[in-house]
């Protein structure tokens, strides 16, 4: 039960959300997943909700910190199914495609090949405080009061331009209310969650999310991806070169300078983006392993190349009964998918993250916090930069 306190807390948050998204609703037009625009990478279908909670038992909390004019942040947690993930662990492996953050439990995600944690995403300077959270919070449910050792899971970007990441405004709150608030069905994108605060390719970025139903005659697998998209580079949507027509994306002053060093002080693309990706493919994780490498591959379509400055990491995991693994077993016996029947899985992965990072992007609404103004990308300006390339329906 909540105390007084925190309900008004919680209160206020909402009052606050409701007139941040009334005087965004004034301003801009509305906004618009990647599939309302014509845009629809690959060539298999969406599940029901083209999100990650179109694979069974998946399911999604998130938790909007707007307060004053300096706290943007958020949390969003992602939960494998819906029992004791400690006690019942889905197989998992994280690819790193550039080390620059923090990803709390990686290393032995990579040792074990499992998760025993729900999965959290939150700002670069709160991953501590979600992970104590987190654990406090795991500690607690039945059947735990003997565990010892628990690898919390938790990844971050840096939402420090909109948000005022040296107070570290998460709290332990925010994160057990995020975990219980998780459910399935549609998932808010955009600024909200751990999106709250974040940029990409120098637009509002945020929470984006979407999935792929692989034929019967492929296994009939869902694959569901959500990105935390924080990122930079030179955009371009479908191979259509929206940054460069937009004239907004990495080096554009230093190549406009034609080599004058002035330019080295110019945007390099830096920034940080996780992906989650979730399947009820039978997987073990090494194949999972070799899942996770394939959302590089939907991250470089959307005009990345996985700067210096950046962090980007790939988490996946499989749902699937079979290749569960109880946290007392002796054995092992699981029926996973072979070497095989893995490449409609890499392409439905290589879809779904691209249109994810195009979810996030497009739903993202102009955000003012911490002294600075970030506007969403003018989605008008994207539906004609698409017309002159023949990949939006013309309307």
């Amino acid at each position: 039960m909540l105390h007084a306190p925190h309900r008004l807390s919680l209160r206020l948050t909402a009052a606050l959300l409701g007139l941040c998204a009334l005087a965004a609703s004034a301003q801009e037009a509305p906004r618009a997943r990647a599939r309302d625009l014509g845009v629809a990478p690959g060539i298999f279908a969406p599940g029901q909700y083209n999100a990650i909670t179109d694979v069974p038992g998946v399911r999604v909390g998130q938790v909007t910190l707007i307060e004053g004019d300096t706290v943007r942040t958020g949390v969003t947690a992602i939960l494998p199914h819906a029992g004791n993930v400690y006690r019942s662990r889905v197989p998992a492996a994280l690819h790193v495609g550039n080390g620059f953050g923090k990803f709390i439990g990686s290393t032995q995600v990579n040792e074990l090949g499992e998760l025993e944690t729900p999965i959290l995403l939150t700002c670069t300077l709160c991953v501590w405080k979600a992970a104590d959270a987190m654990a406090e919070w795991m500690l607690a449910k039945p059947d735990m009061q003997q565990v010892r050792s628990l690898n919390v899971v938790v990844g971050e970007t840096n939402d420090g331009g909109l948000n005022d990441i040296r107070a570290r405004p998460i709290t332990a709150e925010a994160v057990r209310n995020a975990l219980e608030s998780a459910k399935s069905g549609p998932v808010q994108e955009g600024s909200v969650g751990a999106g709250t605060g974040t940029v990409a390719f120098g637009w509002k970025g945020g929470i984006g999310t979407s999935s792929r139903k692989l034929p019967d005659s492929l296994g009939g697998w869902t694959v569901g991806v959500l990105v935390q998209a924080n990122y930079g580079g030179v955009l371009q949507v479908e191979g259509a070169p929206v940054g460069r027509e937009l004239d907004r994306y990495a080096f554009q002053n230093a190549v406009a300078m034609q080599g004058d060093r002035r330019g080295l002080a110019d945007d390099r693309g830096d920034g940080s983006v996780i992906i989650v990706i979730a399947t009820d493919a039978p997987l073990s994780d090494r194949n999972l392993k070799r899942l996770a490498s394939r959302g590089m591959m939907g991250l470089g379509r959307t005009g990345s190349s996985a700067s210096n400055g950046s962090g980007d990491y790939v988490l996946a995991f499989s749902t699937a009964e079979s290749v569960r693994r109880a946290f007392d077993a002796q054995r092992l016996q699981t029926a996973e998918l072979a070497n095989e029947s893995m490449s409609a899985v890499f392409q439905a992965s290589v879809d779904a993250v691209e249109e994810s990072l195009y979810n996030a992007l497009f739903m993202a609404t102009t955000i003012k916090g911490n002294g600075q103004t970030v506007e969403a990308i003018p989605l008008d300006r994207v539906r004609e930069v698409l017309r002159t390339h023949g990949l939006a329906p013309k309307q």
